[in-house]
């Protein structure tokens, strides 16, 4: 709301003479703003790759509008716009919208494609906003590797660390659920829940609890309760494999356990494996652990004979195999909330009971040739 009134108060500065002190007060608290929304990459503190469109084209029409009225552009809007497109160029996904974490939705790129396509992006960093990206030949690969956004900032935030997309010759196969928020708020409220991630939940239970004060919700929105730390993260491109390997703790004070993932793309045998780790800390508590791989709603999967693997069918002729070592997985109902409806998905799970011992989950998915 605060940019739109800011572009706003602008944009009377420049057309009306008698207003010409607006200009300089709509440019010095935009100024402000971009100094307390964005860090240093100029990727917004809200961790919401939505978030980084709907600032951009509002920067944009700011500079725009300075230019066209022969004013000087401010050097901060020119920097900050320069930061939000190569942000927006490193986390773009091969299908041409935004991966699907911390309340990100289907978008249209229309307003800014042109600049878009004119600009040249810096992709000397692999890591933004908390996002890791692999890019590889027909491989594409984006990870969530970092904390909760700080409390103020936390109303689209989903609860889905070490989640990941993955897209394989331009064709989304693992997906997040999205965010429900153009469905319904019960739609939002489920998109939220670590179960809509392609990631690791515990009994069943959300790693980040939300706010329910209703005072509290009324200042910040649905705001997050706790935050967990993420760390270890290291990067890697060597011996053919190129990804990374990154823990959190957000199950280790309720549960006492730990989830560590490694994540690599095969560069000589061009497939993606998996490790997932799960590190008992306090021994004697029963946990139940679930793994969920969201399957792209387009696409099809169905269980093998083998039971530890399925077929995820990408056109008539092309298909892939999800394979688990020594667990058995199963297909289950799921949904998905990234549009303006619901639309019915799948997702591969592996799930099972762990009381004293840590237990590692190797997995893969290959070309079915």
């Amino acid at each position: 709301k605060k940019v739109e009134i800011l572009t706003a108060i602008i944009l009377t500065g420049l057309v009306f003479k008698e207003y010409d002190e607006n200009f300089e007060i709509g440019i010095r608290e935009l100024e402000d703003l971009v100094k307390v929304f964005f860090d240093d990459n100029g990727f917004p503190l809200s961790r919401n790759p939505n978030d980084l469109i709907f600032f951009s084209k509002y920067f944009i029409f700011c500079r725009e509008i300075i230019k066209d009225s022969q004013k000087y552009i401010p050097e901060f809007l020119e920097d900050i716009i320069n930061k939000n497109l190569n942000c927006i160029h490193h986390i773009k996904t091969p299908d041409a919208q935004m991966p699907l974490f911390n309340g990100a939705f289907s978008i249209n790129f229309n307003p800014i494609q042109k600049y878009l396509d004119e600009f040249k992006p810096d992709n000397k960093n692999d890591t933004l906003g908390g996002l890791f990206r692999i890019k590889y030949k027909s491989h594409f690969l984006i990870l969530d590797i970092d904390r909760p956004p700080k409390k103020k900032f936390s109303k689209s935030y989903q609860s889905g660390p070490l989640s990941f997309e993955y897209f394989l010759d331009g064709v989304k196969i693992i997906t997040n659920s999205g965010f429900g928020k153009y469905i319904s708020k019960k739609a939002e409220l489920l998109s939220r829940l670590t179960a809509c991630q392609s990631t690791l939940t515990i009994n069943d239970t959300s790693i980040t609890k939300f706010e329910k004060n209703e005072i509290v919700s009324r200042v910040f929105g649905n705001s997050i309760q706790n935050s967990f730390k993420s760390f270890d993260f290291a990067k890697k491109n060597e011996n053919n494999l190129i990804g990374c390997t990154v823990s959190n703790n957000g199950y280790e004070k309720k549960f006492g356990c730990s989830h560590k993932r490694e994540i690599y793309l095969d560069k000589e045998n061009n497939y993606l494996k998996g490790t997932d780790h799960i590190f008992k800390i306090k021994d004697g508590y029963p946990i139940r652990y679930a793994f969920r791989f969201h399957i792209n709603p387009k696409l099809n999967v169905v269980k093998t004979m083998s039971g530890n693997s399925a077929l995820i069918q990408i056109s008539r002729n092309k298909s892939l195999i999800f394979t688990i070592n020594d667990e058995n997985l199963e297909i289950e109902k799921s949904i998905f909330l990234g549009e303006k409806k619901i639309i019915d998905s799948a997702c591969i799970t592996i799930s099972g009971n762990l009381v004293n011992k840590s237990k590692i989950f190797n997995w893969e998915i290959k070309k079915n040739i």
